[in-house]
């Protein structure tokens, strides 16, 4: 998908959510075809002409101001995923080294760092493809280094794998939060060809992924409960928490917690041990 159609889809999607009588707008002012603000509303909030934003819209307004695009997001009530995100659409990131690419191998001080930490805990690249792992990881999801590198996405596998991705209850939280993550990659890497690729599988296989894209969910995601039921341990209910490393923020780092004296403790260190 261009970044002028995904601006126009991302903008749409973002008026169609709000409610006219909530920013001061009649509902009763003509009849409505279709949910949310109409374009002229939407102009009106941001303080700008109805030719200027609809330009903005479609795409034809590369020369637009930070203070336009601010008092946009403002009408829009962007938050601060949504709002970054739509600066990139509209100023997308020009040609880099690199720009496609993703590193196939991390550093060995990040591979012994996870061998290092004593919980579930790996390393992904910006299409959630799992550059490094340790073996309390493998225990808990799947042998990595027994996949093709191509099947080593978190996405993929807990999406459209039967066996991986039948263990995991909340298909459709994993769905939202795989969207997020992935429309914020497409906005700064939108020449990604893998990445495009990879969308577009997710979209055939998973209807979950496929309703979420539709709705241009933007999100990040640096902490949660994930909830599996997994073949050895049972029903677990696991946090998560995830953050980036400040000389590589494309690389993230992600461990799986569980309370102290919880039965997911135990089932956490019984991992951690098996795999040491």
């Amino acid at each position: 998908m261009g970044t002028e159609r995904a601006l126009t889809d991302f903008l749409r999607s973002r008026r169609a959510r709000i409610r006219p009588v909530d920013v001061g707008f009649s509902s009763g002012s003509g009849r409505r075809r279709v949910p949310g603000l109409r374009r002229e509303e939407l102009a009106h909030l941001a303080g700008v002409s109805i030719d200027y934003y609809v330009r903005l819209e479609q795409g034809r307004n590369p020369g637009v101001s930070d203070s336009v695009l601010g008092a946009v997001a403002d009408a829009l009530r962007l938050d601060e995923d949504e709002r970054v995100h739509l600066f990139r659409l509209v100023r997308p990131p020009g040609p880099g080294p690199d720009r496609d690419g993703a590193p196939d191998d991390v550093r060995p001080g990040v591979q012994r760092m996870l061998d290092w930490i004593a919980a579930p805990a790996l390393a992904m690249g910006h299409r959630m493809d799992v550059l490094a792992w340790n073996p309390a990881a493998c225990g808990l999801i799947t042998d990595f280094g027994r996949l093709p590198r191509r099947e080593r996405n978190l996405a993929r596998l807990h999406l459209i794998d039967p066996e991986i991705g039948g263990r995991y209850p909340d298909r459709d939280t994993i769905a939202r939060e795989a969207v997020g993550h992935l429309r914020l990659a497409t906005g700064r890497r939108p020449g990604d060809r893998p990445l495009r690729a990879l969308v577009a599988e997710l979209r055939e296989h998973s209807m979950e992924f496929r309703t979420h894209w539709a709705q241009h969910t933007v999100r990040t995601k640096a902490h949660g409960v994930k909830r599996l039921v997994h073949p050895l341990l049972g029903a677990l209910s696991l946090g998560y928490e995830i953050t980036a490393f400040p000389q590589d923020p494309e690389l993230r780092l992600l461990v799986y917690t569980a309370a102290p004296g919880t039965r997911e403790e135990q089932a956490l260190r019984a991992l951690v041990t098996a795999g040491g």
